[in-house]
């Protein structure tokens, strides 16, 4: 398979989108306003500890407080160094979450007794912010580089899960053992697989070098303060994505070109060859034909090519899928159709979820299948397409009604909340209440008011296309009105109403 990572940069936002034979299957945005900070470390204060939940609020110099759970917690927040954590197969970037997952707690331990009011703590962001929820924060701090995440919180070393031969791992991990001085902990990342010692014990001085800097910060600034920044979206897609992912680099900015091959010239000079300047005169994305597929997810409703499609549904909890036979009619039989449409679908939903990056809980709604072994096919069908997706996932075996719960890990917004915002006009409700409703509410609130009213004529304003109703085939709720108050009913139109909006008062008539 060929893929290649493509770089556009324009004067307020950075696009990175990887190919997969020359067809998007992940895309990165970062806007100057709206900066990723997942990865960033904060010198916090705790504003709030809640027992209740067993969790604290943090303020690390945003507009939202950061969430802290008790599991993220690490008891000896003074302390210079961290306890152990036990994550084998986590890789910043990579297959799995970013940073350390905590361990497993010998006894339980209550967020009061490890937070109080005020104290200032060192914290991660593991989840940037979504929507009303602030970012989620860890004090389990991780450092990655090229081919090793750094973990002062450890004393372990873990292999990546995708280097796959034994051997290759039992060396590896022999030689960061040998390699490393003090307590602290690493993982090795898929990109260490067939390296050289050198290159290991170059990098652990320079990420050893970074924790101290940071350390550093940490005594001589008080809280809240930003004590690292996470790498700019295109050195992050070099570091974490190139070679390994992606086999060349396109990028159309000269600056963003030479940064490129600067932060290469420090940590990988061998991929320098791998790095191409786009001088052309189209637009770099439409050259490669990439806005229709992200106007596409972005969309509701997905087309399948035999004429079935699929619903996305964002709820504020979950992500709800449909799959529908639409105009897709098939060929033999009911059951035939559907398993075809099914199987068609999870090509789509796979491709839909990991290029729209949807996270946490998923529910897709197939269309009923009878046999047991139809369902099984799509079921193993959606689990070897979901294997291309570099965030965890764990799917549950589909239900008789056609159900299948999956959970995928979520660390930034997904793509329709980064690029898009509720409608100003539905306020994200998705409907509008039709025109006949309005009519018959005007109808009842004139009622309502006319009780108190003394004067002789009844002005409504409404939105023109209500007006056009009241005026047209609705006339009658006009005449009715009148003759229920005994006034002169005057409907005026208002460009500036709101399709839902209108406003009643008494005028006197000359």
């Amino acid at each position: 398979m060929n893929k290649k990572l493509v770089v556009n940069v324009c004067e307020h936002e950075t696009r990175v989108a990887l190919l997969e034979d020359e067809t998007i299957a992940e895309l990165f945005i970062e806007r100057q306003n709206e900066t990723e900070i997942a990865g960033n470390i904060y010198k916090g204060r705790v504003q709030r500890v809640l027992p209740g939940m067993q969790a604290a609020f943090v303020d690390i110099g945003l507009s939202q407080a950061a969430f802290i759970y008790v599991d993220d917690v690490i008891g000896d927040q003074g302390a210079a160094d961290f306890p152990m954590t036990d994550e084998e197969d986590a890789e910043k970037g990579g297959e799995n979450d970013a940073g350390n997952a905590p361990p497993v707690r010998s006894h339980e331990i209550h967020i009061e007794e490890m937070l109080t009011e005020g104290q200032e703590i060192m914290v991660q962001v593991a989840k940037s912010p979504i929507g009303t929820k602030g970012p989620r924060v860890t004090s389990y701090i991780s450092l990655p580089g090229r081919f090793l995440v750094l973990m002062p919180a450890s004393d372990h070393v873990g292999i990546s899960r995708r280097i796959e031969e034994e051997e290759e791992r039992e060396r590896l991990r022999q030689m960061v053992t040998d390699l490393r001085t003090g307590k602290a902990g690493y993982i090795v990342r898929t990109a260490a697989e067939g390296v050289q010692p050198e290159k290991l014990a170059y990098e652990m001085g320079f990420l050893k070098n970074l924790w101290n800097t940071i350390r550093v910060r940490s005594r001589k600034n008080s809280a809240p303060t930003l004590l690292h920044q996470e790498l700019t979206v295109s050195l992050r897609a070099v570091r974490d994505l190139l070679t390994h992912e992606a086999e060349q680099l396109v990028v159309d900015s000269r600056a963003t070109y030479k940064a490129i091959l600067s932060f290469l010239d420090t940590f990988m000079p061998s991929l320098k060859e791998s790095v191409e300047l786009y001088e052309g005169g189209e637009p770099l994305f439409d050259a490669y034909n990439l806005e229709g597929d992200i106007s596409r997810a972005l969309k509701k409703k997905v087309w399948l090519k035999s004429g079935g499609y699929v619903v996305i549904e964002h709820t504020e909890a979950l992500v709800a899928i449909d799959v529908n036979t639409g105009r897709y009619v098939g060929k033999h039989n009911l059951e035939e159709t559907i398993l075809k449409t099914n199987l068609e679908a999870v090509k789509e939903i796979a491709y839909q979820i990991r290029l729209r990056d949807i996270g946490g809980i998923i529910i897709i709604d197939f269309i009923d299948m009878e046999k047991k072994s139809s369902r099984d096919k799509v079921f193993n069908a959606l689990r070897e397409a979901l294997r291309r997706d570099r965030s965890k996932t764990h799917v549950l075996p589909m239900s008789d009604m056609g159900l299948i719960q999956m959970t995928r890990k979520r660390v930034k917004k997904a793509l329709t909340r980064m690029l898009c915002e509720p409608c100003f006009y539905c306020d994200g409700e998705g409907y509008l209440m039709s025109g006949q409703s309005v009519c018959y509410n005007i109808f009842r609130e004139a009622l309502r008011d006319a009780r108190d009213m003394v004067g002789n004529r009844l002005t409504i304003r409404v939105n023109p296309d209500i007006a056009e109703l009241l005026h047209g085939e609705e006339n009658h709720i006009i005449v009715s009105l009148e003759q229920a108050i005994g006034r002169q009913i005057v409907v005026y139109p208002n460009a500036e109403f709101h399709f839902e909006e209108f406003d009643i008062f008494e005028t006197v008539k000359c």
